[in-house]
């Protein structure tokens, strides 16, 4: 079954011929502006009347320093005061594969299996004259404490603000990884669509996005990957449970990956066959509500304006109010970077202005409880008199890709 010629009519051998490395590659983020980002940190810190910022293992730790670890029970932090050079604490055996990863000249401090690294942080306040201590939000609750009983009293607060204020408005470095990323992603979703075929599993689809990733060079696959056929795709995050796809039902998958930790997140819904007149003029009113919140994108601008653009014209055709169903049960977008999910969110509440270099995605999802859903997500970056997609929305329901 084609449509098109998007949706089926593609050979599963010949869809996985196609696969190679991506020919168009990003270059990776340079020395300068990491030492840019620690910079921006310390004037960020003063303007909060803090001394000094801990970063902990995890996605803002690669952002100032290039160390991709992951959290652990163990501490592995970036400590940075407003004068001396930043301190990596770090368990002692991580030594010498902290050397191969770390990007930026530290002054590192190691501890035993035995000790509280805890203390170190400690000892390098008191060393460095620094009082009160901003705390990475992405950092656990048990490590907060373990602080709060060595700082002798000293105040520990929320570093969510300047983290978010280094991390929300990305370089043109950056911007270059995730139009990569991007791009291939939706190329994977290009060749989901065309495998697609009566009979054809939930599984086979998944297993070939996570291939087709790996073979562009994605760093690890697919990121997540969500595939839901008819009723199913009134479940925004899907449900459990082999699925194959029937004549005449949608298909909804949501997938991504990363390149250099920065991540992409796609998502096209379609039809295989012929649409029903409400799937058709539900497809059409999720464009309308997308292309909404878009053309609300300027600088100074509240996020919670996009997701107010969107909710008009789904409310206008009878739908909502609100989070009501049928209607559109969540946000209209969330920021996206070196986390899939991170700061701005276009939600109301959100009044943080729009500045150029902010990224997020714009998919404000209908669903029609116990029936279908439709959503179309593509990410945008604000520029200085707009915004720019990093890939162009579907154009029909039984053409997916522009």
């Amino acid at each position: 079954m084609t449509t098109r010629a998007q949706i089926g009519g593609l050979d599963p051998t010949q869809a996985r011929a196609s696969l190679a490395p991506w020919q168009h590659v990003a270059a990776p983020i340079r020395a300068h502006e990491y030492e840019q980002r620690l910079e921006r940190a310390r004037a960020l810190l003063r303007e909060q009347g803090v001394d000094a910022l801990l970063i902990t293992a995890g996605t803002s730790l690669r952002y100032f320093s290039g160390v991709p670890w992951g959290a652990s029970e163990r501490l592995v932090g970036l400590l940075l005061t407003a004068r001396g050079a930043p301190v990596v604490i770090c368990p002692a055996f991580e030594a010498g594969s902290l050397e191969r990863v770390l990007l930026v000249p530290t002054d590192i401090r190691l501890w035993e299996e035995h000790e509280n690294p805890q203390q170190l942080v400690a000892d390098v306040l008191r060393e460095r004259g620094a009082g009160s201590l901003a705390l990475d939000p992405a950092a656990p609750y048990v490590m907060a404490e373990r602080l709060r009983a060595v700082l002798g009293g000293k105040p520990l607060v929320d570093a969510s603000a300047i983290v978010d204020g280094c991390r929300m408005c990305k370089s043109p470095a950056e911007l270059a990884l995730m139009k990569q990323a991007t791009a291939m992603t939706l190329q994977v979703h290009r060749l989901a669509a065309g495998l697609m075929r009566e009979g054809i599993s939930r599984t086979e689809l998944v297993r070939f996005i996570d291939e087709a990733h790996r073979a562009m060079g994605a760093d690890n696959g697919s990121t997540f990957c969500i595939v839901q056929f008819g009723q199913a795709t009134a479940y925004p995050h899907g449900v459990p449970g082999e699925q194959y796809l029937q004549p005449d039902e949608l298909v909804l998958i949501d997938t991504g990956c990363t390149v250099q930790g920065y991540h992409s997140d796609i998502t096209r819904t379609y039809i295989f066959g012929r649409p029903s007149a409400e799937q058709a003029r539900i497809w059409e009113l999720e464009q309308a509500a997308q292309r909404a919140a878009f053309e609300a994108i300027r600088p100074g601008v509240s996020c919670e304006s996009a997701d107010d653009a969107a909710r008009r014209v789904v409310e206008k055709a009878g739908l909502g109010p609100d989070y009501r169903l049928p209607g559109i049960p969540h946000r209209t977008g969330h920021g996206c970077g070196m986390s899939i999910h991170e700061s701005p969110y276009l939600v109301r509440g959100d009044r943080t202005p729009l500045q150029p270099g902010m990224c997020a995605s714009n998919e404000p999802m209908i669903v029609v409880p116990d029936r279908f859903g439709v959503r179309l997500e593509d990410h945008f970056y604000v520029t200085e008199d707009g915004a720019e997609w990093f890939t162009l929305p579907s154009p029909a329901i039984d053409q997916p890709f522009a």
